[in-house]
């Protein structure tokens, strides 16, 4: 079969996270954490996740010329990843993410952007070639939304349909500019309710939403499963049990390989429900990208799903 054709555009970090048993308070050290460091970035998450669960994926970030740069860089590559529109920012730090987190698991995050926010309309200008021939544009809200926004529009005029994975939610919500070039839109609860707030139920407000321009909503629940409205019909997909250890990505997963499953054609239950899957096998693992599950695993893990069931 022939492999899914997809492009995204969005975001890079190293997240450098610090594990120990409480968190410090202002002007405090605390000692004795498990220092780990791990690759993220909503975009590059995404784009892992898609080439391991069976698309040929163009990735376009802008990455810093520094040591985590080139590191993820090499990580691309290895995963087939093809950056030929990568976008370097000279004199610029690559996205960094430094994350405390206690026994409890409660967690304190500051992020330092860096090249992600230089990410300009400009760059995805020179970058245009490679939205041709791409069967689906998958971006999320880590980098400026100017830069969306061309995108979004480029790809509309191509009639590329987009994907777009509301996170994180800007303050006001999204152009109603821009939700009319999203065929498929996956907020969380949070994000949806924030593009509807005066909308009273889950239902109204995914309505208030495809009233703007996206043909499909997937609503995103973690443990509580997919919510999916169309203007047609509403179904709920349930999440699968795991034992999940670490949560992180697992939404980035699921967008990802929701446009997997779409570009294949799979009919929207099925690709909804192979995302979920990608997703819970996501969390069974530490780390993000690191714990992107395979096409065989996912498809593996659906076959003793149907056996169990």
């Amino acid at each position: 079969m022939t492999k899914p054709q997809l492009l995204i555009i969005g975001s890079t970090n190293t997240d450098m996270v610090v594990q120990g048993a409480t968190l410090p308070q202002p002007g405090e050290t605390v000692t004795g954490g498990a220092f780990r460091l791990s690759p993220g970035g909503k975009g590059a998450n995404q784009a892992v996740a898609a080439a391991r669960a069976g698309a040929a994926v163009t990735f376009i970030t802008a990455l810093g010329d520094d040591a985590l740069g080139q590191d993820s860089r090499e990580r691309f590559t290895r995963d087939g990843i093809a950056i030929d529109y990568l976008v370097g920012k000279p004199g610029m730090a690559t996205g960094v993410a430094l994350i405390m987190v206690d026994a409890s698991g409660e967690n304190m995050i500051s992020v330092a952007p860096g090249a992600n926010d230089a990410l300009t309309p400009e760059n995805l200008v020179a970058a245009a070639p490679a939205f041709l021939d791409v069967q689906m544009l998958i971006m999320q809200l880590e980098i400026p939304l100017p830069s969306v926004q061309w995108a979004a529009d480029y790809a509309t005029k191509l009639g590329c349909p987009l994907l777009l994975n509301p996170a994180p939610m800007p303050p006001g919500g999204l152009p109603d500019s821009l939700l009319r070039c999203v065929q498929v839109l996956t907020p969380n609860e949070g994000e949806l309710r924030a593009l509807a707030p005066d909308a009273p139920t889950l239902e109204a407000a995914a309505a208030s939403v495809l009233s703007r321009g996206p043909q499909v909503v997937v609503v995103t629940r973690g443990r509580q499963g997919a919510e999916v409205f169309t203007a047609q019909e509403t179904f709920h997909v349930p999440a699968f049990p795991v034992a999940a250890v670490d949560t992180v990505g697992a939404g980035d997963c699921f967008t990802a390989a929701l446009g997997v499953a779409l570009v294949e054609a799979q009919p929207l239950r099925d690709a909804v429900r192979f995302a979920a899957a990608a997703a819970a096998l996501s969390t069974t693992l530490r780390g993000a990208q690191e714990a992107m599950p395979s096409r065989e695993a996912i498809e593996r893990f659906l076959e003793a799903m149907a056996v169990a069931d």
